[in-house]
């Protein structure tokens, strides 16, 4: 026997057994949605990339010591654009230099990154060995002081990983490093056709 409770429930068409099933549907679509929206939270978040802001970079060294890689995915990047070509490169030479050559001791660089060569009298092309680069600013340093400014540093994003909280962001003094949209990773010093 049914009571008229019952039947009044069969007759709109919701049973309990329905009425759960419905309600495990809901719960589906609602997790669905939640986890659709976690996702494209990351991807926003993934779709930006740290990098360092050569205009407000002071050149401290930090780059090099606290990034969370060895050697650090900070590296000197060259606008050969503003580059002046000089044979006394600011960037390549120590500051008291007994001679203008390429003895490793009259080169700025610690780990002889810079490479220079001859171009024709009195020019010089310098090219950075990013292999060698450990991401110090010394030749960016010399160069803003005694040159034009043609070196500046980048982080490098086939070596980057991207930290959520980038270490060499909190050390920066100058506050250079920030997030920029990952299709224009780099910010490029100098002309706007300069490509690094």
């Amino acid at each position: 026997m049914t009571t008229p409770q019952k039947t009044d429930a069969l007759a709109a068409g919701v049973t309990r057994r329905q009425f759960i099933k419905n309600g495990l549907w809901g719960l589906a679509v609602a997790a669905v949605g939640a986890a659709t929206g976690l996702s494209a939270s990351r991807s926003s978040r993934s779709s930006r990339v740290w990098q360092i802001d050569p205009t407000l970079c002071v050149q401290c060294g930090r780059c090099e010591t606290a990034c969370v890689l060895t050697p650090s995915a900070v590296k000197a990047v060259h606008a050969y654009a503003l580059c002046g070509y000089c044979k006394l490169c600011g960037g390549y030479h120590q500051p008291q230099a007994q001679r203008i050559d390429t003895a490793a001791e009259n080169q700025l660089c610690p780990a002889g990154a810079l490479i220079r060569t001859f171009v024709e009298d009195p020019f010089y092309e310098y090219t950075i060995n990013e292999e060698r680069c450990i991401g110090c600013a010394v030749c960016v340093k010399g160069c803003s002081q005694f040159g034009n400014g043609s070196l500046f540093l980048q982080v490098r994003h086939d070596r980057c990983v991207n930290c959520n909280d980038c270490a060499i962001a909190r050390a920066c003094p100058a506050g250079a490093f920030r997030r920029v949209p990952a299709d224009q990773p780099y910010l490029v010093k100098g002309a706007p056709d300069a490509h690094v």
